[in-house]
């Protein structure tokens, strides 16, 4: 009789050994139609056997038979439905002496296979998507560009960041900790996920006495923020940034101006956060409003509050540690994306320990 190869991507799988989700395992299944009556037989595959031809193309299987033994092949949600459909249109030869092709189109509606098998369909691609994502790992899409997170520990800080309400990236500069935050807030920002991004710093001179800085706030704060801006205009674009800058859409605003604001559906970012206090870690943690994400990033080996004043990045570290809905990433030298160099600076001066006495308030306020 009829033989035609016919592939199919996508399926429920069923092996004796367990399969991903999203394998395709092709199904082999034999039928009988009884009884074994081969005028009735010859109605059901129709002239040239156009009507298992029909099955095939509509339902993406392969069908041969010999006699009244019918063997399906394809995957298994599909093989099932065609054997069903077999079984139907046999019971339909006892009272009819034809059965034309448009019989068995009114048939594959009726019955609902099709739209049974779309939905399927459907599943399958997003088992599919998880499987990929699950052996690539994540990736962040934006306007203007993708990301792949590099190694194991930024594909599971984006991870982590996209499945809690606060998320903790700490490590040394370098690691991507504060590009893939703005990376995830873009993507959340672009498919509606959130209606705002907020970019959180502590205004915190960087060991240097830089005086009085002349403009309006924006403009003080603006050195200040400039690697999130960085990381705006190339996800965005510069003109697209301003226009959210101006509408709102996007904030800026120190640390110290959160006091007392409750954020609903908003990306909040709050970068440097070795450099808050205490108190101010524990003010913008519970500004945390319905619908909103908050990313805190920061390096505890470059501390720069005054003498004696401990970080509260460091501090919540112990605090949250175990409280559900918070997760901490940790990154270490080998996550640093920059130059070779600055991963064996960061292996450095983590193995170099300074003369007693002579330790800074670093020392100190890192918690080593």
């Amino acid at each position: 009789m009829h033989e035609q190869n016919t592939e199919s991507s996508r399926s429920l799988a069923e092996t004796s050994a367990a399969p991903s989700p999203a394998t395709v395992v092709p199904l082999t299944r034999r039928t009988l139609l009884e009884p074994d009556d081969a005028e009735r037989l010859a109605i059901l595959v129709g002239p040239v056997d156009a009507n298992l031809k029909q099955l095939e193309q509509r339902l993406d299987v392969h069908i041969r038979n010999r006699g009244n033994e019918f063997q399906i092949s394809g995957p298994d949600v599909r093989v099932r439905a065609a054997e069903a459909l077999l079984h139907q249109l046999y019971r339909e030869t006892a009272h009819q002496q034809t059965l034309e092709p448009d019989q068995v189109h009114l048939f594959l509606q009726e019955a609902g296979v099709e739209e049974l098998l779309q939905r399927q369909d459907q599943i399958d691609q997003k088992q599919q998507q998880t499987a990929d994502q699950a052996a690539d790992g994540p990736v962040i899409r934006t306007l203007k560009k993708s990301i792949k997170p590099r190694g194991r520990n930024q594909q599971l800080y984006v991870s982590a960041v996209r499945s809690h309400d606060i998320s903790f990236g700490v490590g040394p500069a370098g690691t991507g900790k504060t590009y893939l935050a703005v990376a995830c807030a873009v993507e959340a920002l672009e498919s509606q996920q959130v209606s705002r991004i907020l970019l959180v710093r502590p205004a915190v001179e960087a060991g240097e006495k830089l005086g009085f800085l002349p403009g309006d706030l924006a403009q003080k704060i603006d050195p200040y923020l400039r690697p999130l801006y960085d990381a705006l205009y190339e996800m965005l674009g510069v003109e697209r940034v301003n226009k959210y800058i101006e509408r709102n859409i996007i904030e800026v605003a120190p640390l110290a101006y959160m006091r007392g604001r409750t954020l609903n559906n908003a990306y909040i970012i709050l970068d440097e956060s070795q450099n808050t206090t205490v108190a101010q870690m524990k003010m913008f943690l519970t500004r945390i409003g319905f619908g909103s994400t908050a990313v805190v990033t920061g390096d505890i080996t470059q501390i720069d509050l005054p003498r004696g004043e401990n970080s509260g990045l460091v501090n919540v570290i112990n605090v949250l540690r175990q409280t559900k809905g918070v997760s901490f990433t940790h990154f270490g030298s080998k996550d640093v994306v920059r130059h070779p160099l600055v991963q064996r600076i960061v292996d450095a001066y983590e193995a170099f320990t300074e003369p007693s006495g002579k330790g800074d308030s670093q020392s100190s306020n890192s918690g080593r």
